[in-house]
């Protein structure tokens, strides 16, 4: 037990914490405000504290627990809305309103409700760390694998099916040295990374059902992206869109110092929203950790670590899981400000010189794993950047872009013309492409793969044109490059660009993306072949088949193969059609 000497902020410094650890969480204070230790220097230890430390005085107690910050993991994660230390904010709104009380703390879980207990592992067999012995059919669709421990292995000596509390007893392990109570909760430090077997290569694509996503710039199971953009670009939205239609089992959300309006949004609209895979409630399969703006700066440092530590905890009984954080420039902000108040030598823009390395160590607890019993899991990690005035070569972009591998760049222009998502086609990227090729040839198709790289290369063909067009004018372009702008629009207008509001066009299947792609890039292909020919690019734009493409977006799945082969037979017919009106024509000349 320590005394306060010094406050600063959300740091406190307390004297006589000899035997203390780093990392290690303390009670602060009277009010027993909960804090980490950051820094040790002898007897002195450096807090961080999670709570607002006004009216704390030099001279009071501080106590360590002795144990690092950690999270309570079982039955009863999934639906929960969590602050930024795994506080559940239901419950504390119960307690002290709808702001949070300094001191208050709650059960992660609950610890009184009763939960089925399937008993899977049989008594005397030998078990080891992360191996399943039994699971609660937690919804109706996921199963809540209990697991053995990290760290603990041994013989199973007892073990119960039954209705059970987290915290009673289901079995015991001898571990040779002692025996072990198992429950159906365990306790995981957030700091550090959950083991595992090994890493495999990310090759299976996370499909989104964002067509600019999906199609130009993937990101696979277990990858890493990052989303920058500036105020209004729709970073939040593009996020809540992955969210509800990734092809992922579990979706942990950390909404990270952003304002409480956006936040409010959040915990209001995730709530209703319907699975559109099974019908069923969307939070039936998520976990929301929700840290505002005004709550403690260095709350928000620890909630990107709350819920990459869930995310693990998912991802170890095999499924796969989507961590979406916005803003991890919050979080780095948090820690620029515990660092001046630390005195420590500030880097660029007075982001403290580990910044890099933190971003790194947190992405880094990304990827396609094998569990250390033999299970396949990934975790996706998604986070948004907030670059001031959207300029990406701010320390927290470049630190971020340093370390993923794909890159979507949200632009303002596009998302205030009511483009959406508003990712600027010509300065994103994503370096799974290539080694998710063999999937998509295997599974959709190796048709699609080159409509991917040819619908790309028009569209930056169409970028440079129309930097000519706006010196010259169009008329003054040859037909052959015309009919690239007229291509490259449709590419933009009809393919990239996608409505929310309308529940077929809000998500497009890798199916339905394969056959629209096909029918744009043929109709490409037949439109050069009618150029070479001699046919106007005037006519080959005024062909009424542009329309019913243009509509393609809202066909429904089922039905989108057998519309995009007529489509295909339209054009054919159309061009068809023109040359032998052109060839009349010549003649007639």
């Amino acid at each position: 037990m320590g005394v306060i000497e010094r406050v600063s902020g959300p740091l406190v410094v307390a004297d006589g914490m000899l035997g203390s650890k780093m990392y290690d969480v303390t009670t602060v204070g009277r009010a027993g405000l909960i804090g980490e230790i950051i820094q040790l220097r002898g007897e002195r230890a450096i807090i961080q504290v999670y709570e607002d430390t006004t009216g704390i005085r030099p001279g009071e107690k501080v106590e360590s627990t002795g144990s690092p910050l950690s999270v309570d993991l079982g039955p009863g994660l999934f639906g929960m809305i969590y602050d930024g230390i795994q506080r559940p904010l239901e419950v504390l709104r119960g307690k002290s309103g709808a702001f949070i009380g300094r001191g208050i703390s709650a059960d992660a879980l609950p610890r009184n409700k009763m939960w089925k207990f399937v008993a899977t592992a049989k008594q005397g067999s030998r078990v080891r760390a992360g191996d399943t012995i039994g699971y609660v059919q937690e919804t109706e669709l996921l199963k809540h694998h209990i697991m053995v421990p990290n760290g603990v292995s041994g013989t199973l000596t007892r073990i119960s099916s039954g209705n059970f509390t987290i915290t009673d007893r289901i079995g015991e392990i001898n571990t040779g040295k002692d025996r072990i109570a198992v429950t159906m909760m365990q306790k995981r430090a957030v700091r550090e990374a959950a083991p595992f077997a090994r890493k495999f290569k990310s090759d299976e694509p996370m499909v989104t059902g964002m067509r600019v996503v999906d199609t130009l710039f993937p990101i696979a199971k277990g990858g890493t992206a990052a989303i920058p953009g500036p105020f209004g670009s729709g970073k939040t939205v593009t996020q809540h869109s992955i969210a509800k239609f990734a092809d992922v089992d579990i979706v942990v959300y950390v909404g990270c110092g952003e304002r409480g309006n956006e936040m409010t949004d959040v915990l209001t609209e995730f709530p209703e929203l319907k699975d559109p895979r099974t019908g069923r409630p969307l939070m039936e399969r998520t976990v929301l950790i929700a840290n505002t703006s005004n709550m403690p700066v260095a709350a928000r440092e620890a909630s990107i670590y709350t819920g990459v530590t869930i995310a693990e905890y998912f991802r170890d009984m095999g499924y796969s899981v989507a961590l979406l954080a916005d803003s991890t420039s919050r979080w780095a902000e948090a820690m620029r400000e515990i660092s001046a108040r630390l005195e420590e030598m500030p880097g660029e823009e007075g982001y403290p010189a580990y910044l890099p390395k933190r971003l790194a160590e947190y992405y880094e607890r990304a990827g396609k794993i094998e569990t250390m019993s033999n299970r396949v899991g990934s975790v996706t990690m998604i986070g948004a950047v907030s670059p001031p005035g959207g300029d990406i070569s701010e320390p927290v972009s470049q630190g971020t872009l340093r370390v993923v591998k794909t890159f979507w760049a949200l632009d303002a222009p596009l998302a205030a013309s009511r483009h959406f998502p508003a990712i600027n086609w010509l300065k994103s990227y994503s370096l799974y492409t290539t080694a998710m090729s063999g999937w998509y040839e295997k599974n959709v198709g190796a048709e699609y793969v080159a409509n991917k790289k040819a619908a790309l290369e028009l569209l930056q063909k169409e970028a440079e044109l129309k930097d000519i067009v706006q010196l010259v004018g169009e008329d003054a372009l040859p037909d052959s490059e015309r009919i690239v702008l007229i291509i490259g629009a449709m590419l933009r207008e009809d393919f990239l660009r996608q409505s929310a509001f309308d529940d077929v066009d809000a998500y497009s299947s890798l199916r339905k993306q394969s056959h629209m792609l096909a029918v744009m890039m043929h109709y490409a292909g037949t439109a050069r072949e009618l150029v070479g020919k001699g046919v106007s690019a005037d006519r080959i734009a005024a062909m009424k088949v542009r329309a019913e493409i243009a509509r393609l977006k809202g066909v429904p799945d089922a039905q989108v193969e057998q519309t995009a082969k007529k489509l295909m037979d339209e054009i054919n017919s159309e061009s068809s059609a023109l040359l032998v009106t052109e060839r009349e024509g010549q003649e007639a000349a």
